[in-house]
């Protein structure tokens, strides 16, 4: 498939242009016109880039890209590393953020709402758009109850968490870095607050608001949106797709 018409279906199904976000989301960095092969993952580390040469892919697609506001600009360094390997190799780096953590199908919200069983009702409306899911438990569980579940369903250990025996009826998530969002999760009448990191002013307001907190991991909850992309690519363009999960415990 030509690279601009792939990009035009993946802007079609992200609609980046209504997302003001930290970076840009797209085509990064250029390389071959044509695509055949792509490998998915949730950042464009230097270990993910030698998957993807490993695996003769012409295109890599991650939620966490390059050129962020406030880095550095110059190319060099890791950064540099980075990018003469995309270059040399020809591979093109294409990333999507916000617009993947928000997608009512295949967004990490989504995704991990659906993992871990709960049924998604609304994208509550901050900006940027959406960002925190709310979601309703079929069943009322507990919060010992639902730290278990996402143990097993993640295969990690909770980073941190503020829970009780108490029950939950609804549910708010916000995948990644997304512990600043937790008042706005108790404005929504979220009974628990799931997100990927923790900050120490966000264990006091779970203790003395009364939300139970869960923190996931960063990377462990963004796993979920890109590669259910990849799987939409794979089923309805034809193109091969590997996910490649490089571990990390951030």
């Amino acid at each position: 498939m030509q690279r601009n018409s792939f990009l035009a279906r993946l802007n079609e199904w992200l609609q980046p242009e209504l997302v003001n976000d930290y970076c840009p989301n797209g085509l990064q960095v250029e390389g071959a016109s044509t695509i055949q092969k792509i490998v998915t993952g949730v950042t464009a580390s230097q270990a993910l880039i030698d998957a993807a040469i490993a695996a003769k892919a012409d295109t890599i697609l991650v939620h966490h890209g390059y050129f962020w506001k406030g880095e550095a600009e110059p190319i060099v360094g890791m950064k540099g590393k980075r990018i003469r390997s995309l270059i040399e190799n020809n591979i093109n780096l294409i990333a999507y953020h916000l617009p993947l953590d928000i997608h009512p199908e295949f967004g990490n919200n989504a995704q991990l709402l659906q993992l871990l069983n709960i049924h998604s009702s609304s994208a509550i409306d901050l900006p940027p758009n959406g960002i925190l899911q709310l979601g309703e438990f079929a069943e009322p569980i507990t919060g010992t109850a639902l730290a278990q579940r996402i143990e097993q369903q993640l295969q990690r250990p909770l980073v941190a968490s503020v829970h009780s025996d108490s029950k939950i009826n609804s549910v708010a998530v916000c995948t990644g870095g997304g512990q600043g969002f937790i008042e706005q999760a108790l404005a929504a009448g979220a009974d628990a607050f799931i997100t990927g990191e923790v900050s120490e002013q966000t264990i006091h307001v779970a203790r003395e608001c009364g939300i139970q907190f869960f923190a996931a991991g960063h990377h462990a909850t963004e796993r979920y949106g890109v590669r259910a992309l990849g799987e939409r690519i794979a089923e309805q363009l034809g193109i091969a797709v590997e996910f490649v999960d490089i571990d990390n415990p951030a």
